[in-house]
């Protein structure tokens, strides 16, 4: 019998990481998507980033967004920022809560960040001051967290010093990136072993990519070794602009249906997901890669009726 947690607490990530490969789509199309996803019942919500607008156009309209979340007071907002730059635009726009992303290897850092690892964890020290200042907490995130297009496997040790450098500086929980889908089970286990060693007492999430065929794999295998904080994307839509690849976060409403069909209850309303997920598509204007989006939902099969052997 599989050992998991009776309630896990989602965080829709679809309009930040869903949205930062599309082409950018007007605000009043991703107020009605946050409108479709607060529908589901999901708690918490990462909704924009406030990074360069050059590098990322489609979330250039983030202090837009951020302006127009008072309608929806039930949820927990967050926002992605890269620098202390991007942490003072967040603060003043009204954004509290903060996820800043570390990772754990200098070739995807300096093609994300333009440094080094060991100097953009320094900077969690002046972002924490930024966050707590304004009443919120600093989550960071770890990309590339096992593995890095840049400089291949990343050592666990590595991904290790880097959590616990970041909880010394001020950051108040971590989230591990699978952030070109690479990780399998096994793995996703050892490391979360290793750190939650090295920071007791600290949140660990996770956030897994779908791109290899193993990221609902992962997320099983994360909830049985304890961990209740998974990012999803609605309708599987996203990835890393800066890491090739890197496509298709893990689906919203697929770890929705693994997780209540095992057992845990994520609080989320599967057909609202699935609503969710034709919102989204039609705001992106293509087709989305969830496998359950494309099937109509475990009891809605699309299409007429076959006879298969």
């Amino acid at each position: 019998m599989l050992s998991l947690p009776r309630s896990v607490d989602l965080r829709e990530v679809g309009l930040r990481d869903g949205l930062q490969l599309e082409a950018p789509i007007p605000p009043a199309a991703k107020l009605t998507l946050l409108d479709a996803i607060a529908a589901t019942g999901v708690r918490r919500v990462e909704v924009t980033s406030f990074v360069s607008p050059q590098a990322v156009p489609a979330l250039a309209d983030a202090e837009q967004v951020v302006g127009e979340l008072h309608r929806w007071p039930e949820l927990h907002f967050s926002a992605l920022v890269a620098g202390r730059g991007g942490a003072r635009r967040a603060v003043a726009a009204g954004m509290a809560n903060l996820e800043y992303v570390v990772s754990a290897s200098d070739g995807h850092s300096l093609a994300n960040a333009r440094r080094t690892t060991g100097e953009a964890v320094e900077a969690v020290v002046d972002i924490a001051e930024l966050t707590h200042g304004a009443g919120g907490r600093l989550e960071a995130i770890i990309a590339v967290a096992w593995d890095c297009p840049f400089d291949g496997r990343t050592p666990v040790e590595r991904t290790v010093e880097v959590a616990r450098r970041a909880v010394e500086l001020g950051a108040d929980e971590l989230c591990l990136g699978d952030t070109i889908g690479t990780t399998v089970p096994g793995r996703v286990v050892e490391l979360l072993d290793a750190v939650r060693a090295a920071v007791p007492g600290v949140e660990v999430g996770v956030h897994f990519h779908d791109t290899r065929g193993a990221g609902l794999a992962c997320v099983l295998a994360a909830a049985q070794a304890g961990v209740t904080k998974i990012d999803a994307s609605v309708g599987g839509l996203g990835g890393c602009p800066f890491a090739p690849g890197a496509s298709g976060n893990i689906a919203t409403e697929e770890v929705v249906y693994l997780l209540e069909e095992s057992g845990v209850d994520t609080g989320l309303d599967l057909t609202a997901a699935l609503d969710a997920a034709r919102v989204a598509e039609r705001a992106v204007g293509h087709d989305l890669p969830s496998n359950l989006h494309r099937a109509g939902g475990p009891n809605r099969p699309r299409g007429r009726a076959s006879v298969t052997r």
